[in-house]
Order: structure tokens, then sequence, then C-alpha cells
């Protein structure tokens, strides 16, 4: 594996444990693709010849994805080590400029962006390296001279692709630290990867409705109206076209799952499946789960104490349509990340 080496992936680094069964990746079993600065995963890619290896990416997520790493100055032929970068003010945007030298790169640096835009097509999701000058996602200093920063920006190389694929996934590494964004955007890779597996194959009208009855919880929990508007979109199934109802499809699932899904929203949907339980729970049952649920609603306990009590409810009375939510198992249960109290 080479880090200028856009298409290849790997599902383990040489620092990584042992891959390890897959539970909870939701109905579908996807791995997700996740593009990623190649310093994050171990690679010696860094100004001064080190990485910046982070224990989540290369640690816990990696034996459930695949991962398809880059280094934007190592492709330019910088090596490591090298002379380090920063962002230049100047009239028409922020130039990209090595410190000592004052080499401008920015050219070639956003070239190699519009190269690299167009092998994302088949990615879920993209880690970047922050406050990195040409892969930082927000608050890179942009200098002036020898003043001190004065303002904020993206990286070079970063700003292009976000710029050119808005509805992909994009974090850094110091984001994801938080567990509310780390939540969010593992459970967007994993859903956009079950989406993306459906129509790479040979699929029918049929299945995106059934794709979409098992997504309708988690939908609803990120925004209520895009919920109904996906549902318009399965509505018309049988008179759209294959690849008119997959882009129009596409865009509303994808621009559902990039809003937060707020307490609030998660309630409703907690209630709304409790609802459909039903009768098939005794009043005790239907008792102690509205309970659970309004101690999340009140911040006492985590998302996954009524997740856990109403999948488990569900599987006794075998209510497969409440069971076989991907709400329940958006990604794989052993990363933990509804374990967190909402703030």
């Amino acid at each position: 594996m080479t880090a200028t080496d856009p298409t290849t992936t790997t599902g383990r680094t040489a620092e990584s444990p042992v891959a390890l069964p897959e539970r909870g990746a939701g109905p579908a079993g996807v791995r997700p693709r996740i593009a990623v600065s190649s310093c994050l995963l171990g690679e010696k890619v860094r100004f001064n010849g080190g990485h910046s290896r982070d224990r989540f990416l290369a640690g816990e997520l990696d034996p459930y994805v695949d991962w398809v790493p880059f280094c934007p100055e190592i492709a330019l032929g910088l090596g490591a080590p090298r002379e380090t970068l920063r962002l230049e003010n100047a009239p028409e945007g922020p130039h990209l400029v090595t410190r000592k030298t004052g080499r401008d790169l920015t050219g070639p640096m956003a070239a190699l962006a519009a190269e690299r835009a167009r092998t994302l097509d088949d990615v879920d999701g993209y880690v970047f390296k922050a406050r990195s000058p040409s892969c930082g996602v927000h608050g890179v200093p942009v200098h002036s001279g020898s003043a001190p920063a004065g303002r904020r920006s993206r990286g070079v190389f970063a700003a292009p692709i976000m710029d050119a694929h808005p509805l992909l996934a994009v974090e850094d590494e110091g984001r994801l630290h938080d567990p509310l964004i780390r939540e969010t955007f593992v459970e967007r890779v994993f859903a956009t990867a079950r989406l993306r597996a459906l129509l790479a194959g040979d699929w029918r009208p049929r299945d995106l409705v059934a794709f979409h009855a098992r997504h309708k919880m988690q939908i609803l929990a990120h925004d209520p109206d895009l919920y109904r508007e996906a549902g318009r979109v399965v509505a018309r199934a049988g008179t759209l076209g294959r690849g008119e109802l997959a882009a129009e499809y596409s865009r509303v699932f994808r621009t559902a799952l990039a809003r937060k899904a707020s307490p609030g929203r998660h309630v409703n949907v907690l209630q709304h499946c409790a609802g459909m339980l039903g009768r098939a729970l005794d009043r005790v049952r239907r008792a102690d789960l509205a309970e659970v649920i309004a101690s999340y609603a009140a911040g006492l306990v985590p998302l996954s104490v009524p997740v856990a009590l109403l999948r488990h409810d569900a599987r006794g009375e075998a209510a497969a349509y409440v069971e076989e939510q991907t709400y329940f198992a958006p990604f794989p249960e052993r990363l933990r990340l509804r374990n967190h109290i909402p703030a």
C-alpha cells in the first residue's frame, strides 16, 4: 500500500487489531469505504517524517471499514520529511506556500484535488487531518506575512473535494473525538454504504421500496420533512426510470442523514416504535418502556438503553417490522457509539 495510490483499500493497518466478526452492521452487512488522510492510519507521511495515527480510526473502527488512504503532499512529490506548509492570504483566496522558501503550491494542489474528486463516487465518507493547510476541514490559520494569522479557512486540498461532493460525510479526526459527532459520522457512512451496495447491484424498484421500509425510523430520527419526501419518492417507484429513481432517492436519503438527530427526534421515533408494538406488550412492560424513554428524554440514560429494551420487546413479540428497522442497529454494536448521555 502506498499513500499516493487512490484506489488502494484495506480493512486493517500494520498497527491494527485482527479483524473481528461483524456484529450489528445493519441488514446488508456492508463495509463502508472511507477515504482518509494517510497519516491518520499510521503511515509516516507527515512533514517531520512521522505519523498522526488516530486510535479510533486505526483501532476501533478499522475492523469494520475499508480505508482508501491518500496523502496529497506525498502525491505532489514533496517527500517526508519535507518543508512545512502554511496558508498565506491573497486577494483571490488563501495560497498554499512553503514556509521558508515561499514556493507557491496552490495550483498543483488544486489540480490534484480536482483529479482526486473524480475518484470518490464510490466512497461513503472522508476523514481529513485536522488543521492541515492541505487537508484541514475548517479552522486552518491564514497568515499575512509575518503577522499573526487573522482568519481561518479550509485546506487547499480538502475544500475542492468538499465542494465537489456536498453530500459526502466529511470530518476531521479532531472533531471525531466528540461522541455525538463521532456517532453521526459513523451512522452516515454505514447508511450510505448500504444504499451504495443496493444501487450497485441488479436492483428493482421493489428492492428500493424494501430498503426504504427498513430505514424509515432512521430517516425520521434525522428529519421528519425529508422522511415524508423520501416516502413520496418511493411511492413513484413504479413510474420513475431506474436512473431518476436512484438519483432522487439517494439525494433525499443522504441529505436526511446529514441532518443531526436530536434527542427530541429520537424520543419521537422511540415512542413511534413503542406504539407499533401496541397491545402486544402487557401493561407492566408498556409502563417500563415509557419510563425508560422518559429517562432518556430527561438526559438520565444514554440512547442505547431504550433502544435495547425496544429491540428486545420487538424480538420477543416477533414484531419483525420494528426489529428489522436499521434504527436499532445502524452500525456495529461493538463500537458503543450510543453509550453517551446527550448534552
